[in-house]
């Protein structure tokens, strides 16, 4: 059994962005958010989502991105926090939903306060709900990566340390360069196939030098596509979204289990 010690008698209305990548890829992700949510005193509500509007955002196709962004406003807006296991959809909502309908007279003044109580994950967790510590156990040697939407835009990079620190059993071991791009960045990893593969064999080599039993991180995409290396490479690392390892739920496979080398 796992858990958080909440901090507050106040049960805060929250509504839970799971994002695209985990609800077609990693449905596990979004469930332990949920528990994580659950656990430090929050009432959370999963409303009928859609995209966020990232992929059209970045590929400059605003017409898409502003009514799907209207879509995730309408069916979140009555809830007290929106909270994102994702620091790029985090990133995407919080900072560029303002840029979006920037002089729009009617969604503005909606968007801009529809931002305002957007969080990622663990940093709502820890910043907002001001929890200390997880009761969890995983008894396994991890590094940390610090995806860079979560780590630039939204200042992320403290907080799952502190948490992690908290996990009976787990050592925390730092890799080479751990805020250096994975060389995802969604469409990017497309667009520019060979420079994104040779940033992601970089980082591959970094984690792989750290001695790791597992990856984490708290963005889908980039564990994605680190896993996707790694398991090209033959290593015999797992990898894991970090809100998995928070709450406890590690009993499935990781988003690439362990191989043997050769």
């Amino acid at each position: 059994m796992s858990g958080i010690v909440a901090a507050s008698a106040h049960r805060p209305r929250v509504a839970l962005l799971a994002t695209c990548l985990v609800d077609l890829m990693r449905p596990s992700v979004g469930f332990a958010a949920a528990q994580l949510l659950e656990d430090a005193g929050c009432d959370v509500a999963v409303p009928v989502q859609t995209c966020c509007g990232q992929p059209a955002f970045n590929s400059g196709d605003r017409a898409t991105a502003r009514a799907l962004a209207e879509q995730v406003i309408a069916a979140f807006e009555p809830y007290d926090y929106v909270v994102v296991p994702s620091g790029s959809c985090g990133g995407m909502v919080a900072k560029h939903y303002p840029e979006l309908f920037a002089g729009d007279p009617n969604m503005a003044g909606r968007a801009n306060a529809f931002a305002a109580k957007v969080h990622e994950l663990v940093s709502f967790l820890v910043d907002v709900m001001k929890v200390e510590r997880v009761t969890a156990a995983f008894p396994r040697k991890v590094t940390y990566h610090d995806s860079c939407s979560g780590l630039r835009e939204l200042g992320i990079k403290a907080q799952p340390r502190k948490l992690l620190q908290t996990v009976e059993g787990l050592n925390l071991v730092e890799m080479a360069d751990p805020d250096v791009c994975c060389g995802f960045g969604g469409t990017f990893s497309v667009k520019y196939g060979e420079l994104s593969d040779a940033i992601v064999t970089q980082k591959a080599r970094n984690i792989a030098e750290a001695e790791p039993d597992v990856l984490l991180a708290g963005d889908l995409g980039c564990l994605m596509n680190m896993a996707g290396k790694l398991t090209r490479q033959g290593k015999a690392i797992e990898v894991r979204h970090v809100a998995e390892v928070l709450a406890g739920l590690t009993d499935a496979p990781g988003i690439a289990a362990p191989t043997k080398q050769g």
